[in-house]
């Protein structure tokens, strides 16, 4: 497997790149991604103050984000064309609390690869169940930079 920068596939950037690095990952059926949870980030600075923790919405991204990855080395996404969206969630359940300091690890199982891919996540620190769902993306075509740029 050749690893290429995550930034060189996903269009996120800081502070809403929530994955920081591909550890493990088998083509077509799933993926083990990790984010390191810092206490500088910005998400934590509001939420909460004093309590920090990462909402739960901000763990689905990561397996959302997670899910294009694993559709990229699945040689079903071309990042130069393409772009992934997350359009659905089903069967969301938020166990535990991710904190500043934690290793997440993130493990993402294809259910359907295609245009639109469904997949099955967790999240884990450690041996802890942080939260896991099911969810959907679709991959659609990147919308041309010219026009963007222009206000199209």
């Amino acid at each position: 497997m050749k690893i290429v920068p995550i930034t060189s596939i996903l269009p996120h950037r800081f502070p809403f790149l929530f994955v920081d690095r591909v550890v493990e990952t088998k083509p077509d059926e799933w993926i083990v991604c990790e984010h390191l949870v810092s206490h500088s980030s910005p998400i934590l600075q509001g939420h909460f103050p004093g309590n920090p923790i990462v909402p739960g919405v901000v763990q689905v991204e990561m397996m959302a984000q997670a899910a294009i990855l694993l559709t990229y080395y699945s040689g079903k996404f071309d990042p130069k064309t393409q772009i992934g969206y997350f359009i659905g969630i089903s069967e969301a359940k938020f166990r535990a609390k991710a904190v500043p300091g934690e290793v997440l690890r993130i493990r993402i199982e294809a259910k359907r690869l295609g245009r639109v891919g469904r997949f099955s996540g967790e999240v884990h620190a450690g041996d802890e169940l942080k939260s896991k769902a099911m969810f959907t993306a679709v991959i659609d075509k990147r919308p041309d930079d010219d026009a963007a740029d222009d206000g199209a």
